[in-house]
């Protein structure tokens, strides 16, 4: 659905973005990350067409952006990190605006309700818009991006300064929106990438350093395998025994229980999976583990790893 082909944006002798190259599909929700300057909103501004590139290309179902621009742009629905709304207005009224601007050729009324029940929007229609919340302002900029039902909507820092219960709601609305639509999703919240996309794209200084699934997205951090294991049986008995299985490199207590069991955070080589001669050990000792669970890098961890933090 979107392809971007050595997409590049320089500005004297600074690039914006440098060399990039990545796609997505129909269907995908993706979340597009990177710290500040990294390049994220020239990307966006380019695939959107308010901006062009210096080389390369970016396309929208097979379309080039900068030869078919018109075209594009209807594919494609826009939520900037601050809302373009008029506050003088309804709801109701905005929603025609933004139609008429569009030109947008489905049933008027029709399409706006069904917008309108999408965003949970209809009991607010006819309110104006500087009496809502910064949540319902939010859903009525989303709701703006929905106009003529475009394929792709690209939302950049969509729950940015909401309270959590509008961040929970939104980031539902946005998993309903990918049952649909092709989603593009940047922000800073790294925790609601995680929650919401299918796949994790970050960048910096201009270039792309990690393309993976979501769910893929832990091997992109260089590190130690992490454990944490309960183990009924003397403490100290215990840390040293598993201290000395080859590949372990360290052992710390992290709870001791009223029932004398222990919890124990291991760490191992990152190419070696201690877990069964820690079993056998135990095993052999009479120490019957209880739990054993492995610990993940956090997406925060792995942002800052893939960008040399």
């Amino acid at each position: 659905m979107i392809q971007i082909e050595h997409l590049t944006k320089k500005y004297g002798d600074r690039y914006a973005i440098n060399d990039i190259n990545f796609s997505v599909e129909k269907g995908e929700i993706v979340g597009f990350l990177g710290p500040n300057g990294a390049g994220k909103t020239t990307t966006m501004s380019i695939l959107t067409g308010y901006l062009s590139s210096t080389s390369g290309k970016a396309m929208i179902d097979g379309m080039d952006i900068l030869e078919h621009p018109m075209a594009v742009k209807k594919k494609i629905g826009y939520l900037p990190e601050i809302p373009p709304l008029y506050l003088d207005m309804t709801v109701k009224e905005y929603l025609n605006f933004i139609y008429d601007l569009k030109k947008c050729d489905l049933p008027r009324k029709q399409h706006i309700e069904e917008i309108a029940d999408v965003v949970k929007l209809k009991d607010t229609l006819n309110r104006m818009i500087k009496n809502l919340s910064k949540g319902y302002r939010q859903r009525v900029g989303i709701a703006g991006a929905l106009v003529g039902n475009p394929e792709v909507i690209i939302f950049d820092e969509p729950t940015n300064g909401l309270d959590p219960k509008q961040i929970i709601d939104i980031r539902n609305l946005i998993k309903d929106l990918g049952k649909d639509h092709t989603v593009i999703l940047s922000t800073h919240i790294l925790s609601e990438v995680k929650s919401i996309c299918d796949r994790i794209i970050i960048i910096s200084d201009g270039k792309i350093v990690a393309d993976k699934k979501t769910y893929e997205i832990e091997s992109a951090l260089v590190g130690n395998r992490r454990f944490i294991i309960r183990v009924d049986g003397p403490k100290s008995s215990i840390a040293n025994t598993i201290k000395r299985i080859n590949g372990v490199v360290s052992v710390s207590t992290s709870v001791e229980y009223d029932d004398g069991s222990t919890s124990f955070f291991v760490e191992s080589e990152n190419q070696i999976d201690v877990r069964k001669p820690v079993f056998y050990a135990m095993a052999q000792n009479g120490w019957p583990i209880l739990s054993l669970e492995p610990v993940g890098a956090t997406i925060e961890n792995i942002f800052l790893s893939v960008i040399g933090g």
